[in-house]
């Protein structure tokens, strides 16, 4: 779904509903099942922000274009949340493996930049002789 907006900022509900061309009420009830989370002013006020309007998008592609409904786009933005979460934690992992062979490897060869060390040999296994054939035969 093509982008609608034209500048950054919060967006009251009547707005949003405007220019996604829904019902206020149909905001109002992705709200009530958790799908949108808008901030919302002192007056009790909702307001809908770049991100938030990004999110409607998603949910409304989800429902205008595959025919998702309510239940089914809950579990769906909860799989991605999850699946972004995940992301975010094997970047740190990443993160973390790169940092720490770089430092192992400093620490290793500090005169030699660039240098590959290993940082400790795996023992080669070998895999166990096939049994030999019994010969049930008598000499």
């Amino acid at each position: 779904m093509a982008t609608k907006r034209k500048s950054k900022g919060a967006y009251m509900i009547s707005a949003v509903a405007e220019m996604y061309e829904i019902h206020p009420q149909t905001l109002r009830l992705y709200e009530r099942e958790g799908l949108l989370k808008p901030s919302r002013t002192e007056g009790n006020t909702r307001l809908y922000t770049d991100e938030d309007l990004e999110r409607l998008e998603f949910i409304l592609n989800l429902a205008r274009d595959l025919g998702v409904n309510i239940a089914g786009i809950a579990i769906i933005l909860q799989m991605r949340e999850r699946m972004e979460e995940m992301n975010r934690q094997m970047q740190n992992f990443v993160e973390y493996v790169r940092t720490e062979m770089l430092a192992r490897f400093q620490a290793a060869a500090p005169g030699s930049a660039g240098a590959i060390v290993p940082i400790r040999k795996t023992p080669v296994i070998k895999p166990a002789a096939p049994p030999r054939a019994v010969n049930s035969r008598k000499p």
